[in-house]
């Protein structure tokens, strides 16, 4: 039991860890494409979503080894429903992944705090009203999307990152990245879902990522720009993401994973 224990904190631990590297270095790019004037990403937008890419690959090739690296509530409800991850250990996968998204915030307002500052007065802009600043961390809808607008599309972007990741990480997938390669191709699948969608809300893909550095924005000042939030915001880019990660899973599983070649073979020779 106790060495249990020890594994459990282990894996907490890094999934904190995980989630804190990739919210670092996520809203510090956010924040150069946000807060300066002229940015160097303001016509170089696959800069910002390479970056986030570069910043989960980094976070896997970290952490991999000890949790397997989830980062992400979705991932982990996907894991416990389709790959036989245990359900007792997901909620305090969620907690140490909500956590890492505080600190990671934190550590980004260390970095950017005076930065921030500047730029809400140089704007004549106010934190709680109008959010100055806010979207460095966590996430809005983007121009013309609504707010139930900007939920369903994270159902489909995040269906299609988690149908991404079961493919890249299947055993029984014979074109999958080998040995370590799958760190990086799963970053580039980070990257190309920004690159494409990321306008539209966010992107924000991944609770822990928008629901950790919310938390810290609301005690850092922004109030209810951080909740509720415009529009009654702040709980889409959770439940979105969750069930976008279901949708993903069940597809790979039900009408691809069944049909692998390497598979039936798998299954035939413990029939025999």
């Amino acid at each position: 039991m106790e060495k249990t224990g020890k594994a459990l904190l282990g894996e907490m631990i890094a999934e904190c860890l995980a989630v804190m590297i990739i919210v670092t270095i996520g809203d510090s790019v956010a924040a150069m494409f946000s807060l300066y004037d002229p940015s160097p990403y303001k016509q170089a937008y696959w800069g910002v979503a390479i970056t986030w890419g570069l910043a989960v690959t980094l976070a896997i090739y970290v952490t991999g080894s000890v949790s397997g690296t989830h980062a992400n509530p979705a991932v982990t409800l996907a894991l416990a429903c389709y790959r036989g991850f245990s359900w007792k250990k997901v909620v305090p996968y969620w907690v140490a992944q909500v956590g890492g998204g505080f600190l990671g915030a934190s550590l980004v307002y260390a970095l950017y705090g005076s930065v921030i500052q500047h730029y809400a007065l140089a704007n004549h802009l106010d934190w709680v009203n109008d959010g100055a600043a806010s979207g460095v961390f966590f996430t809005h809808p983007g121009d013309f999307v609504t707010p139930i607008h900007a939920m369903m599309n994270e159902v489909i972007l995040t269906a299609i990152l988690v149908l991404g990741i079961f493919a890249i990480t299947c055993e029984y997938n014979t074109v999958a990245p080998q040995a370590n390669s799958g760190a990086l191709i799963i970053g580039l699948l980070v990257a190309v879902l920004g690159a494409s969608s990321g306008f539209l809300e966010g992107w924000a893909l991944n609770p822990a990522r928008d629901l950790g550095p919310r938390i810290f924005c609301f005690v850092a000042g922004w109030g209810r720009a951080a909740f509720p939030s415009p529009g009654n915001y702040w709980w889409m880019p959770i439940a979105g993401p969750m069930a976008g990660g279901l949708v993903g899973a069940t597809l790979y599983q039900t009408l691809l994973c069944p049909f692998m070649p390497a598979r039936a073979r798998v299954t035939t020779t413990a029939a025999d």
